[in-house]
């Protein structure tokens, strides 16, 4: 277990949020599985009283958390499908990137992003160590190292002369459990004047909108600007912009140079850095109330339950995700209250979610059954799912969300 801050080694004292025992919110149970134990791990985020970096108490290494069976294939949301290709359209244009380039993505995942390049004939890397993902991945024509990021792979490329012009790190920053290797070996990777890009949902705005079912063992650290400046600034790099989105309930992408390179730095870093200062993120006080908002959450959530399973009326849930697994867990609820719940992805369809042990369903199984409620877990994308089932709400079926306040459309 982890009693020091991953990044600079203070005593980790200051409790952030309490959300007992789970286990891994990607480890998706075969049916045979029931007949042995399932490990489950405490969940316990703390704040460093010195450089403020939010992270998990650390029970599971991560060869546990991402291996042979991780389950997580990017491309099944188009929205995200759609975000990854304008953004490569952005960076292509914005840093001059062709053929004569290379991009290294980390956590290439299933080849969302990297197709793009590869369809706009620029040379690519992708860095995947889960198998079934980087198999999807080749399956494209995408070249894949299959392995862990590090200062050490890192050296290694440098060595074989592919450092990159542009290195991509969507939603990988918050799983690394040594953040500070992994830094150093971005800043290793970089051409002289290349560019890193990070994408990462942003602590404030897990803050402001009670996503507490954002949090799960494959998320070592929960960023700010603040912390992210630091930790690179450690490594050698700077952040020269940053630009909010929208995704997965508000997230930042940073883009960091060498300290060194000429990337002129924009006004959006030292506006964006004043603005957690005044929220206060630089002091314990802003973290110290988060609990009891998440507890009220998750209470309302079960009620709702409770609710419906009196009053007679059929529940199902839509997304498998990591969010929705956070969330039942945390709450205890079990298929006598989520009898099941449909995912669009094949390798999760047939298995059970981890802990509550619900069973998933391909979609079709919401027309037969046409439940009452369907509750989106995966509530960052809830809008693309209210579209895809719109005819049964035409037929009566209500949609709810849990997170950040219990809603019923």
């Amino acid at each position: 277990m982890t009693k020091t801050c991953r990044h600079c080694a203070a005593p980790l004292q200051h409790r952030f949020l309490d959300l007992g025992f789970a286990p891994p919110s990607n480890a998706y149970l075969a049916p045979e599985a029931l007949d042995r134990p399932e490990v489950a791990y405490p969940l316990r985020l703390m704040v460093c009283g010195q450089c403020y970096l939010v992270q998990t108490e650390d029970f599971a290494a991560r060869e546990a958390l991402f291996d042979a069976q991780y389950a997580y294939f990017s491309s099944t949301s188009k929205s995200w499908l759609d975000h990854s290709a304008r953004y490569a359209a952005a960076v292509t244009k914005r840093y001059g990137l062709g053929a004569d380039s290379l991009v290294i993505e980390v956590a290439s995942n299933d080849g969302y992003l990297l197709r793009n390049f590869v369809a706009a004939g620029i040379p690519c890397l992708g860095i995947e160590p889960t198998a079934a993902t980087a198999d999807a991945a080749e399956a494209q024509g995408i070249p894949v190292l299959r392995d862990f990021f590090g200062l050490t792979l890192a050296r290694g490329l440098a060595a074989s002369g592919r450092q990159a012009d542009l290195i991509a790190g969507n939603n990988v920053y918050a799983h690394v459990p040594d953040i500070n290797d992994f830094t150093r070996g971005l800043a290793a990777a970089l051409k002289p004047q290349g560019v890193v890009t990070l994408e990462f949902p942003h602590l404030m705005r897990l803050v402001e909108f009670c996503q507490f079912d954002t949090v799960y063992h494959e998320h070592f650290s929960y960023l700010s600007l603040m912390s992210v400046t630091r930790i690179f600034e450690a490594a050698g790099l700077r952040i020269f912009d940053v630009e909010e989105l929208p995704t997965h309930g508000g997230s930042l992408r940073v883009h960091g140079c060498l300290t060194g390179a000429g990337h002129e730095p924009t006004p959006s870093v030292a506006a964006l850095l004043a603005e957690e200062v005044r929220r206060g993120m630089a002091g314990l006080a802003y973290y110290d109330a988060f609990q009891p908002r998440a507890d009220r959450v998750k209470d309302a959530f079960l009620r709702f339950l409770i609710d419906a399973k009196r009053d007679g009326r059929k529940v199902a849930a839509y997304g498998a995700a990591a969010k929705g697994n956070t969330l039942m867990n945390y709450a205890g609820v079990k298929p006598d209250l989520l009898p099941f719940v449909c995912d669009a992805a094949p390798s999760k369809q047939g298995k059970l979610m981890p802990g509550s042990h619900i069973p998933i369903l391909p979609p079709a199984a919401l027309e037969a059954e046409r439940p009452d409620f369907i509750v989106i877990l995966p509530w960052n994308i809830a809008a693309e799912v209210r579209q895809q089932l719109a005819p049964l709400a035409a037929l009566g079926t209500r949609f709810v969300t849990a997170v950040p306040d219990l809603t019923i459309t």
